[in-house]
């Protein structure tokens, strides 16, 4: 199954979610739930148009994006993060208002029943797209499915308060509550910003991953190979390993190119998917790039060291 056809399911379950928290403000004439139905209208936005950018990111590599367009997926996630802050920014806005201008709500059973059908409906669908997500290990599905649990959470918050509020009398307590969930609703948002920034520095893998990929490596190491500079990005689904192979300057060409299949290969087994790139070099040698990067880090220090930060000068 791919992160369309999930993205697909979100956006009409979004559809018939707001239909439905629309239906219990009207019945109640509750604040509460007229924020709750605005932050399920912001789900339908981010739905959309993560559907749209995943039809960007699956797009195969050409001429002008010869590694692809999985980091695509990253300005949706970092979208929908902003989204999210700003369905929270308003649910404040429609607490604080309330919270000063305190009013009743009437036939609060039949909403909050209503709403309560709207919030099974977000759970279900958010607990499948995260169980896809990290099949696909598509971070735009993801963020779609935190999206929706921030809106579980938002239900669940705002259905409580206007329970309580006929039982206790305390008009106050619905749009407490949804000051509450608005916070835990914005500390959602600035995750999937963080991360969407992440991804878009070209963030390395995950502990877990890296120590994974060192422990291919060790499998190799001996004597007469080691490894060094291993660096790793992940762009969307997609993920990268590049890597200096040191070996005997008197191996054949066949030998030490035979090493490096074995390697890449056995990198792509425990990784598919995975963009390797090896740079083959003899056991004293090291690639022209990191002498120019070890002559500018000495050259630095010199010049750090030197009297008023001035160079050195040789005579």
């Amino acid at each position: 199954m791919q992160a369309r056809t999930y993205l697909r399911a979100s956006l009409f379950a979004a559809l018939v979610v707001i239909s439905l928290k629309l239906l219990a403000w009207k019945v109640t004439g509750s604040v509460g739930f007229l924020s709750d139905a605005m932050e399920s209208v912001v789900n339908v936005a981010a739905a959309a148009f993560a559907l749209f950018i995943v039809r960007i990111a699956e797009a195969p590599p050409d001429a002008d994006h010869p590694y692809g367009h999985t980091k695509a997926e990253y300005f949706s996630s970092g979208i929908e993060g902003l989204l999210i802050g700003v369905a929270a920014v308003l649910i404040l806005i429609e607490a604080g208002h309330r919270l000063t201008h305190p009013q009743p709500i009437t036939d609060v059973p039949l909403g909050a029943a209503i709403s309560a059908l709207a919030t099974a409906i977000n759970l279900g669908v958010a607990q499948w797209m995260l169980r896809g997500a990290r099949r696909l290990r598509s971070i735009v599905v993801e963020a779609d499915a935190r999206h929706l649990m921030t809106d579980v959470w938002t239900s669940v918050g705002v259905i409580t308060g206007v329970l309580l509020v006929p039982l206790t009398g305390w008009l106050w307590l619905d749009p407490v509550l949804g000051i509450a969930v608005a916070l835990h609703i914005l500390s959602e948002a600035f995750s999937l910003v963080k991360r969407s920034v992440d991804g878009l520095m070209d963030k390395s893998m995950d502990d877990d991953d890296l120590a994974g990929l060192q422990a291919v490596l060790d499998r190799f190491r001996s004597h007469d190979m080691r490894f060094d500079h291993v660096r790793t990005r992940v762009a969307g689904t997609r993920r990268f390993a590049s890597m200096h192979l040191h070996m005997p300057g008197q191996w054949t060409l066949q030998r030490a190119a035979n090493c490096r299949y074995a390697v890449e290969k056995a990198l792509i087994d425990a990784y598919p998917g995975m963009t390797v790139t090896i740079e083959m070099l003899t056991s004293a040698q090291e690639s022209l790039q990191e002498e120019n990067a070890q002559t500018h880090t000495e050259t630095s220090a010199l010049t750090d060291s030197a009297p008023g930060g001035a160079a050195p000068q040789h005579h």
